[in-house]
């Protein structure tokens, strides 16, 4: 067996590491998220709309802060995540948090198996595709759990953003996904002074992809827009140069960061 087709158990152990740490970290802030504080940005809030009494999922949901939020806003929400360690600190914040929030521990590809509903609003955001080798069997997986008329949502980083360095000197990888990518990390985009390292398996995903495997799937696209920004301080050496928006400082505004998209079941 090729090692890119163990990359479940690859990413799963490299991601349970992390949120050992992440929980720990001031970029995930969690005295401000336990007082109350929103964990979502304006890029997502603006296709969300107003929420309240939605059944919302969120898929890769990480340990859950997006998804209790959402619940604040007065969502039903689910999350779903492959990371065991994950799920296990996301229910234990839901409880401390006293909202209604359920999380389920599963791949996302085996999530039909999981679970039985239909949702309002599927929703993903930031670093997510990238772990996941075919988008099609993800836009099915969309297309099943969304409600006829339901709206999928996700913003996301910019396909662009993964071709450079670590540095964002020069292009190390292609726009398009071509093969997978095994990388071996040390440290972690939320503490990258942590004191660990991972091997993982990711694949770069070009927007055409992206546009036409939700297509394909039943899914209109109603709304598309590109950011030359990204809400959080995650490469190395960004600059903040308007709150809660950074950028490469040799890059300026020249390149986008992240883009949203909201499409809607047929």
């Amino acid at each position: 067996m090729e090692i890119k087709d163990n990359y479940i158990n690859i990413n799963k152990e490299a991601w349970n590491k992390k949120t050992t740490f992440h929980v720990e970290s001031s970029f995930y802030d969690m005295p401000s998220f336990l007082s109350g504080k929103s964990t979502l940005n304006s890029i997502e809030l603006e296709l969300l709309g107003d929420i309240t009494g939605k059944k919302i999922l969120h898929l890769q949901c990480h340990f859950g802060q997006d998804t209790i939020s959402l619940s604040r806003m007065g969502a039903i929400a689910t999350g779903v995540d492959f990371s065991d360690a994950a799920i296990t600190k996301a229910r234990e914040l839901a409880e401390t948090t006293g909202t209604n929030t359920q999380f389920i521990c599963c791949d996302i590809y085996s999530l039909p198996d999981n679970l039985n509903e239909q949702f309002d609003i599927v929703f993903t955001s930031y670093g997510t595709i990238g772990w996941l080798p075919d988008l099609d069997r993800w836009a099915k997986v969309i297309n099943h759990f969304l409600k006829p008329g339901g709206n999928f949502i996700i913003a996301e980083f910019h396909p662009f953003v993964w071709m450079f360095d670590p540095g964002f000197s020069k292009i190390d990888y292609s726009y398009f996904n071509e093969e997978a990518i095994i990388e071996t990390e040390t440290g972690t985009y939320a503490d990258k002074a942590a004191d660990m390292e991972t091997k993982t398996i990711s694949w770069n995903h070009d927007l055409s992809e992206v546009f036409s495997t939700l297509i394909n799937n039943n899914l209109e696209i109603k709304t598309f827009k590109e950011y030359n920004y990204s809400p959080y301080d995650c490469f190395n050496d960004m600059e903040e140069f308007e709150p809660k928006r950074y950028r490469i400082p040799h890059l300026q505004n020249k390149i986008p960061f992240v883009y949203a998209l909201k499409a809607v079941k047929k």
